[in-house]
């Protein structure tokens, strides 16, 4: 079997996107003559579903993102009976986002935002995250790198996945969407880290964020409409809960008179946790992996499930 035949779109192919594709033995070549295409924009879901409709013999599509909730939601993995594979940054990013969550729940649990603020000593203040308990929305790669990071802690961790008959690794419950209520009091810390979907959509409201503890710290690494942004602010001004730190808002970018930014008890980093300079060796190393395991006809790294929309 010859080098597998790679289109590059909609951007001009970067020397890195190039260079990863030809390290996995592809052949970059024009759209009509491609047999996969690697994508490089993040939103373009009705440019993509166009071109693939005019006509090109595409089998594989390699989105740059984990999160695909455009796609999905503008139906371009709807079947379209010719068994094209679909794969994402799923699992990509993981470490440094992981990293990134971390780093916003122990500056939390430290009282950091009001120490940088500070401009006289002021009194102690701060939680240890060791043998705490924590709470983490979601069960992909961004849970099993912060599980791994938590271990050390001696953490009792907590999994909310959609499927609770799988336990998680390295979790000491795996409960389902179901019995979030259940797991949110007495945990220190709350991550969300999962897929945004129209089940997901608003998880985190008044009702959840009033069954979480006074002290505690909500952290978002996932998508800003995960959490009704009017109920946190509520909860945040009257002490529901201690703080959030978030990398993702709802709207984002957050207007500059947004009262979230006024509030002594928040942490928000622009959507940060992984950045240009972290993603692209890592998506670089993904697509040249994926044309790799695409020529030898091997199972693909990060498929997207159509009917699930991640």
């Amino acid at each position: 079997m010859g080098a597998p035949r790679i289109a590059i779109a909609p951007e001009p192919a970067a020397d890195w996107v190039r260079q990863a594709i030809e390290e996995g033995g592809g052949d970059v070549v024009p759209l009509a003559e491609s047999e996969g295409l690697v994508w490089t924009a993040p939103r373009g879901a009705d440019e993509l579903r166009s071109l693939l409709g005019s006509g090109p013999r595409i089998r594989w599509v390699q989105l740059p993102w984990a999160g695909v909730e455009e796609f999905a939601r503008l139906g371009v993995f709807d079947d379209d009976g010719s068994g094209r594979q679909w794969t994402c940054g799923k699992g990509v990013y993981a470490e440094p986002v992981a990293e990134h969550a971390l780093a916003l729940a122990l500056a939390g649990l430290r009282s950091l935002p009001e120490r940088v603020r500070a401009t006289s000593w002021g009194a102690q203040a701060g939680v240890s995250l060791y043998d705490a308990r924590v709470t983490i929305l979601g069960a992909g790669g961004i849970t099993e790198c912060l599980v791994d990071l938590l271990r050390p802690m001696r953490t009792e961790v907590t999994v909310v996945r959609r499927d609770a008959s799988t336990p998680f690794p390295g979790a000491l419950r795996t409960v389902g969407l179901a019995d979030l209520h259940d797991a949110l009091p007495g945990a220190d810390i709350v991550f969300l880290a999962l897929a945004l979907t129209p089940g997901t959509v608003g998880v985190i409201g008044s009702g959840e964020l009033a069954r979480m503890e006074p002290h505690a710290w909500l952290v978002n690494v996932a998508r800003g409409r995960h959490v009704d942004t009017h109920a946190l602010v509520a909860a945040l001004r009257n002490g529901v809960i201690g703080g959030a730190g978030l990398d993702v808002t709802e709207p984002e970018p957050l207007p500059d008179d947004h009262p979230l930014w006024a509030l002594p008890n928040v942490i928000i980093t622009p959507h940060t946790a992984n950045t240009q300079e972290m993603a692209r060796p890592l998506l670089g190393a993904r697509i040249t992996e994926n044309v790799r395991r695409f020529a030898a006809g091997e199972e693909l790294i990060g498929p997207v499930d159509g009917s699930l929309g991640y």
